[in-house]
Order: structure tokens, then sequence, then C-alpha cells
């Protein structure tokens, strides 16, 4: 009997879920008509600035006393804008129709074109919610993942085509541990805040990641070594190694996770996985060392780095710049 009764309220869940889907798609199809609709009477005015802001009043006033809340002047603005940034919605429309009216809304803000196609896949793809989606928008996601490619462009790729580039980003934000900035708290803080936070922390690491334990031990015949945190990537079928550092990037840290990836590569990794992982999170990146360690030649390993806070727009920006001239000066040399 209790297996019935959970049929049945499945069925009804999925009927609901259904429907809502139904309906969010219709809207979002209806809310982009209104804002074409809104354009064409615009561009019919002899002032557009002064004719529009008129229309739209009046078109408020109007909606609101028939449709009820959700068609104030400023949404009306939003659907206009909606048209705007997708004149062409049947390219767009398969993507938007399955994120919601917030979803689209905040995308639609994203002035870089190739930033906001990410966006919309991406918070398709995996489910955003709109508050992950807000937040990843607002700590330069898209701009902070490296590529073999321009840093630019993030081409489509499905599972199988994406590499460990793909998702690794430079910086890592760690906001959501609300602690002080790194030099004030050790590795060992860190490192249980991150794992107190885990949820968090794995979306920020990006998809396809598990965690697989803390303090990993591995161990030779003679010596034991503990790693700081190990992951699985189910998408790049390979174990992901990260060793925490407050201190500046040296050549003994590269050695160390240098050979951890190694020991972790001839004892744990199973037959048919990719190369393990090697990924140094560092308070302070120094390009001398990354330049010409094993770092340089080895695609497995990264250093990069972690900001325990959320930083300004303006320092976020100049970090990510600073990135891409260092790799096209490494891109440079490896030309040459």
């Amino acid at each position: 009997m209790n297996e019935y009764i959970i049929e049945i309220k499945q069925i009804l869940a999925d009927a609901r879920l259904k429907a809502y889907s139904i309906i969010n798609s219709a809207m979002v199809e209806a809310y982009w008509k209104v804002g074409e609709r809104i354009v064409i009477q615009e561009q019919g005015g002899e002032n557009r600035a002064a004719y529009g802001e008129q229309v739209l009043k009046e078109l408020s006033v109007a909606l609101t006393g028939e449709f009820g809340r959700g068609f104030s002047y400023a949404n009306l603005r939003n659907f206009r804008q909606f048209y705007l940034t997708y004149p062409d919605f049947e390219k767009c429309y398969t993507v938007c129709s399955k994120l919601t009216w917030s979803h689209n809304r905040l995308i639609m803000r994203v002035e870089n074109p190739k930033a906001r196609d990410f966006y919309l896949r991406e918070a398709a793809e995996n489910n955003w919610s709109v508050r992950l989606l807000e937040r990843n928008i607002n700590t330069f996601y898209f701009q902070r993942l490296l590529s073999s490619q321009d840093k630019s462009y993030l081409p489509v790729k499905s599972s199988e085509q994406m590499q460990v580039v793909d998702f690794i980003k430079d910086p890592y934000i760690f906001e959501f541990l609300n602690i002080e900035q790194s030099h004030t708290v050790n590795e060992h803080q860190i490192e249980k805040a991150l794992i107190d936070k885990l949820q968090h922390f794995l979306l920020e690491l990006g998809k396809g990641f598990s965690f697989i334990g803390r303090q990993y031990r591995i161990s030779s015949e003679l010596e034991h070594f503990y790693i700081d945190l190990v992951f699985y990537n189910y998408i790049l079928k390979c174990f992901v190694l990260i060793d925490l550092k407050t201190t500046k990037l040296s050549h003994q840290d590269i050695g160390q996770m240098d050979m951890y990836r190694r020991m972790f590569d001839d004892m744990r990794k199973p037959e048919g996985d990719n190369p393990t992982i090697g990924i140094i999170l560092c308070a302070e990146k120094s390009e001398t060392v990354v330049k010409y360690s094993v770092i340089n030649d080895n695609p497995q390993m990264f250093a990069t780095k972690f900001m325990p806070y959320l930083p300004t727009e303006e320092e976020l920006i100049a970090e990510i710049d600073r990135n891409k001239i260092e790799q096209a000066l490494t891109d440079k040399r490896g030309d040459n």
C-alpha cells in the first residue's frame, strides 16, 4: 500500500513539474513578444525617449488593472530589453525557455555576448538556482575559467570534448567561508572551513566534482603522506588533488604536488582513468616559479590564486587581466 501511495504522489509531482515547465516556457515567450510589440510601438513616436516612457506608463496601468502584479513600469522595460537582447528569439528560445524569467532577467544584463551565451547554457544544463547564477555573474565565473584558447571565448563543448583546462579557474573565490584574508589564518583553518561549506566549494570548483577525502593518506614502503583535499571528476574521469598554501607559491610546493600526483597515479588510479590532476591553491602566485617549474610543461598541474573574500569588481578585473597577460607571454615564449 505504501508503494502504491508513493507512486501516485510521484505521478502528481511529475505532472506539476511538467505543467510548471510548460507555463514558464509560455510566459518567457510572451514576455519577449510583449517586448517586441513595445519596441514597434515606440518606433512610431516622433520623440522616441519621451514617447517610449509614456507608452510604458500607460501600458503598465492597463495591464496591472486586468492582469494584476508583474507589469510595473520597470518590468515592462525588462521585457523591452529582453527583446532587444535577443531580436532573433528562435535562436535562443530552446535555452531561454528552460530558465525562469528571473534567470533570463539576470543574464540579459551581461554585456559580453559570449559570456551571456555561456551563462545561458551553463544555467540550463546544470540547473543553477537564481542565487547561484547571480553569484557566478558577479564573481566573473566566465572570465575566471582558464582555457588553452582565447580567454574571451569558451566554445560550446560536449562532456567528451572538454579538457582539463576547461575546469580550472584563476582566481578561485571563497567568500562563502566568511573568514579573514588568508594571511591571518592557516591552511588547516581554510581546509576545515572549505569542508564545512562543502556544497558551496563544489559549486565554485565547477561541474563533475565529487568529494573523496580530507588529509587523504597515501603511503610508500617507508613513509606516509597526507594530501589536503582529494576529489574525483566524473566528466574528466580522473582524481583531482588540491593542496592549500596560505603563503606565496614556492618550488617546494610544486615539487610536493608533482610527487603526490605521480604517487596517486601509481597507487590509486584505476585502469582506464585519465592521469591525476594536481591543483595548488595559493594566496599568491610566483610567475617565475611557474615559468621554470614542471607546471609549465605539465598539462595536469595548475597553480591558481584563491581569495577568501569577495573582491571588488576592479580588483577581480585587474586579477583576470593580469592572468591573461601572463598567459599570453607564456604562449608567446612557447611559440618561440
